[in-house]
């Protein structure tokens, strides 16, 4: 969802599932300071104290990747990432700070303790990703498509051979591209890629249908045909990461997203930012 911004990797319109999942999508307005003070870096032996006490969690997140994470036109930072991380945090009753940074950077970021966590359509299929990072209950389920101009002869995964791929090197479905013979243009975000495609810079590119749908609603004059679509053979799903070692921290924000389920928050934040519940697998 990156296979999401792989983590996803995603994309999405109002501003891209390679993190995780999928790219970055069209640019936003300028953060606003309210969410992005600076923090002292966090550590494993404090989080778990912070959920317990109603303490502050410090999320890393973009804050350009609409739906998932972006500002809207009040400048308030918001998307579907968002507002399920600020919906854990009421269910811990804890207070939450954002703090923004581009995608390439976030994971590193976490790793040096600027933030607690990572919520931004992070996917920890990998199993370079599964031994570095902890990762809580997935909340979001989508699947790779790739786009290409009507006339590009884009019609099996087998087709991509020999096609140029325009595809972020950091997110996981640029895998996708080599696997079956495609070679990469480096982007650095589906925005980007999308040009490339329409230029004629790149033959395809392959990102998350759910930030694919979004940009195409919100730039209805791209052009672009969705070619393929992955279903359950690439299905991205994504959830908060962690830094390895809060197991204690994991299983308090899964008991959150597990009420978030069962009340049907999850459900109605789907329906507010894709039209449909994308917390369930794909069937």
């Amino acid at each position: 969802m990156r296979i999401f911004r792989s983590l996803m990797p995603v994309v999405f319109g109002t501003a891209l599932l390679s993190a995780c999942g999928g790219d970055k999508p069209a640019e936003q307005p300028a953060p606003t300071k309210t969410e992005t003070s600076e923090a002292p870096k966090t550590t494993a032996s404090d989080l778990l104290e912070r959920l317990n006490s109603g303490g502050t969690i410090i999320v890393g997140t973009e804050g350009t990747y609409a739906p998932f994470s972006y500002h809207d036109e009040t400048g308030k930072l918001t998307g579907y990432d968002v507002e399920v991380t600020r919906a854990i945090a009421d269910k811990l009753g804890v207070k939450v700070e954002f703090k923004e940074t581009q995608w390439d950077a976030m994971l590193a970021g976490l790793d040096a303790g600027r933030f607690d966590m990572v919520a931004n359509q992070v996917n920890l299929q990998s199993e370079e990703r599964k031994a570095k990072y902890d990762g809580t209950t997935n909340y979001t389920y989508s699947t790779a498509v790739v786009l290409a101009k009507p006339e590009t002869q884009v019609a099996s995964w087998e087709d991509l051979k020999g096609k140029k791929s325009a595809q972020s090197l950091t997110v996981n479905f640029g895998k996708i591209a080599e696997k079956y013979g495609a070679t990469l243009e480096p982007i650095e975000g589906l925005s980007q890629a999308i040009t490339l495609v329409q230029q004629g810079r790149a033959d395809v590119t392959i990102n998350d249908k759910l930030a694919v749908l979004e940009y195409f609603k919100a730039k209805p004059d791209h052009g672009l045909v969705i070619k393929l679509e992955g279903g359950k053979e690439y299905e991205q799903s994504s959830g908060i990461a962690l830094r390895k070692g809060e197991e204690a921290a994991v299983a308090k924000l899964n008991d959150a997203i597990k009420q978030l389920q069962d009340d049907g928050t999850l459900a109605r934040l789907g329906e507010q930012f894709f039209g449909q519940d994308v917390s369930k697998p794909q069937q």
